[in-house]
């Protein structure tokens, strides 16, 4: 992706996944990067991170967003996460 705004090396979570930018009058699709970090020293806090390849987006700029979590509240994602991990897995065993 060019004009990255997120790193991508090794340690990224997700550096290829798809992704959907919806607003009230767009709805575009673009490869993503999705990302999950810590401080390094005195960890403190969860940041999720998602940014949209900009160069297949024709309705927005290139941007990224961040949400910073607590340890309970990325415990309450990666639950819902495993949640709707099992009934997916479960509908195509099907």
């Amino acid at each position: 992706m060019p004009d990255r705004i997120l790193k991508v090396n090794a340690y990224t979570t997700l550096d290829l996944a798809d992704g959907t930018a919806t607003g009230h009058d767009f709805e575009e699709s673009a490869f993503a990067v999705l990302n999950v970090t810590s401080p390094r020293k005195n960890p403190d806090e969860i940041t999720l991170e998602l940014e949209l390849d900009g160069t297949q987006l024709d309705s927005l700029p290139p941007h990224a967003d961040r949400v910073t979590l607590s340890p309970e509240e990325a415990r309450k994602v990666a639950a819902d996460l495993e949640k709707h991990a099992n009934r997916v897995e479960a509908a195509q065993d099907d």
